[in-house]
């Protein structure tokens, strides 16, 4: 042995670099419901069309994509539930934090100075949820960073501040 000696917490990892400063905001649970709604769709017509095959030809292929497109649907249920619950965005004073993923674990960071626009949109479901999805857009096409989920209330207040906080920071370059 070394002789050194090790104390405290160990050193975050990549996705965790501020884990006892940052304060992270998580986005409204009600997404698990429209993505379940979305996929229920896609399920349906899947197991329709598996089911006539079946009924038609009574060939066993058409029962095994049945069974398979049921536990896929099972699975990517509570992946869906767990995605939603890894959702997070956070506001420091110079740049905005957005995490998500599962198995992929990304954590973006758009710098304020350097957002070109800020989308919010909603589509019918997620209108139906009362919930909308704030975009953030930037010079490099590939930082483009989202928070889905959102209130419409609060989806309004984080696009008028990082706005406002785009142009205060681009205005000192």
């Amino acid at each position: 042995m070394s002789g050194v000696e090790f104390t405290g917490p160990p050193p975050a990892g990549p996705l965790e670099p501020w884990p006892a400063t940052v304060r992270w905001t998580p986005i409204s649970r009600d997404l698990i419901w429209v993505e379940l709604l979305r996929l229920a769709a896609v399920l349906v017509v899947v197991v329709l069309a598996a089911a006539i095959g079946w009924a038609l030809s009574g060939h066993w292929l058409f029962g095994l994509g049945l069974v398979v497109a049921l536990l896929l649907g099972a699975l990517r249920s509570v992946s869906i539930v767990r995605a939603v619950h890894a959702w997070g965005y956070a506001e420091r004073e110079d740049d905005l934090l957005v995490r998500h993923g599962l198995l992929v674990r990304r954590l973006s960071i758009v710098p304020y100075s350097r957002m070109q626009f800020v989308d919010v949109s909603a589509g019918p479901l997620e209108r139906a949820f009362d919930l909308a999805t704030v975009q953030l857009h930037t010079a490099a096409a590939a930082s483009d960073a989202r928070v889905p989920g959102l209130r419409p209330a609060e989806a309004s207040r984080l696009r008028d501040r990082l706005t406002a906080l785009g142009k205060d920071r681009a205005e000192g370059l």
